[in-house]
C-alpha cells in the first residue's frame, strides 16, 4: 500500500519538545515541505531563534545557525550576501522579532534584503514563562500583567505587517493562522510563496503566522479548542488576516 502521507525529508525524525497544542510543531513542517516541494533544502540555511524554537536546529534537516536573541535578520543578511545561492530564512517569535529583533527586522526590510522570514505570533513570551510581549493583547493577562496588558500602561499591540507595509523595501507580507486546517493550507501557500520569491530575487518577504500558547494562555490542555477559539474570537480582531503587501 503506497503512503498517502510521510515525514518531510526536511523534518529529523525526533519528537519536538513543544507543548500540547502549541503551533510550533504545525509551522515547522509546513516550512520543511516548502523546502521538499521547491526541491531546496541542500542549500538552504536556517536561522534558529532564542525563544520557544531555540532547538529548531535539532528538527530541521537543513544547515542551521543560531545567535543572540533577535539578530535574526542581521545574520541570515550576513549569510545570504556571503553566500548568495543559498536559500536563507530566519525563524522567530514574536519576542525575539518584535521586541529586542525589531531594528533587524525594519532594516532587513528597508534594505529588501533577498530572505526570508517566518515569524510565529502567539502574542506571549513562550519560553520565559508568560510575560507580556510587543504583541501581547490589550485585556490579555500575562505574568507581567496579571490584571492584563493595559494601553496606559504598556501601549499598544504592535502589528508587524501592518508596520513593514510602510517600508518601501518590503516586497510580500502576509499574515496567516494555523488554528483550521484551512488556515494550516493558506500557511503552507503562503510560506511557499516566501521562499519563491527568494528563488526569484524579489526581495525581503516575510510570513506572519497566528500561533496557540495553551499554556501560557492558561487554557486548558485537555481541551485544545479553547486556544483554537482564542486565535479565532481575540488574536484575529487585533491581527486581521491577509496579505498586506505583494509586489510582482
Amino acid at each position: 500500500m503506497q503512503p498517502l502521507n510521510k515525514r518531510p525529508e526536511s523534518l529529523v525524525d525526533m519528537p519536538m519538545h513543544y507543548c500540547p497544542g502549541c503551533g510550533h510543531g504545525i509551522i515547522h513542517r509546513l516550512v520543511a515541505e516548502a523546502m521538499d516541494e521547491l526541491n531546496i533544502r541542500t542549500r538552504t540555511i536556517g536561522v534558529a531563534p532564542v525563544g520557544c524554537a531555540v532547538f529548531a536546529d535539532s528538527y530541521f534537516n537543513c544547515d542551521m545557525i543560531q545567535g543572540p536573541h533577535g539578530r535574526g535578520p542581521a545574520e541570515a543578511t550576513g549569510i545570504k550576501r556571503a553566500k548568495p545561492d543559498t536559500i536563507v530564512f530566519s525563524y522567530q517569535g514574536d519576542g525575539d522579532l518584535a521586541s529586542i529583533g525589531m531594528a533587524e527586522i525594519v532594516h532587513a526590510a528597508i534594505r529588501s534584503e533577498n530572505i526570508t522570514v517566518i515569524f510565529v505570533n502567539n502574542a506571549i513570551y513562550g519560553m520565559t514563562g508568560g510575560q507580556m510581549a510587543p504583541t501581547t493583547l490589550i485585556g490579555q493577562k500575562a505574568t507581567t500583567c496579571v490584571e492584563g496588558r493595559t494601553a496606559k500602561q504598556a501601549g499598544y499591540p504592535i502589528k508587524m505587517c501592518e508596520l513593514l507595509a510602510t517600508v518601501e523595501g518590503a516586497r510580500y507580507l502576509e499574515r496567516t493562522s494555523v488554528h483550521t486546517a484551512p488556515g494550516v493550507l493558506k500557511t503552507k501557500a503562503a510560506i511557499k510563496k516566501a521562499f519563491q520569491n527568494q528563488i526569484d530575487c524579489k526581495g525581503f518577504s516575510m510570513v506572519e503566522v497566528l500561533s496557540m500558547c495553551p499554556t501560557n494562555w492558561g487554557t486548558r490542555l485537555d481541551n485544545p479548542s479553547e486556544a483554537t477559539t482564542y486565535v479565532n474570537d481575540s488574536m484575529m480582531k487585533v491581527f486581521p488576516l491577509g496579505v498586506y503587501k505583494q509586489e510582482a
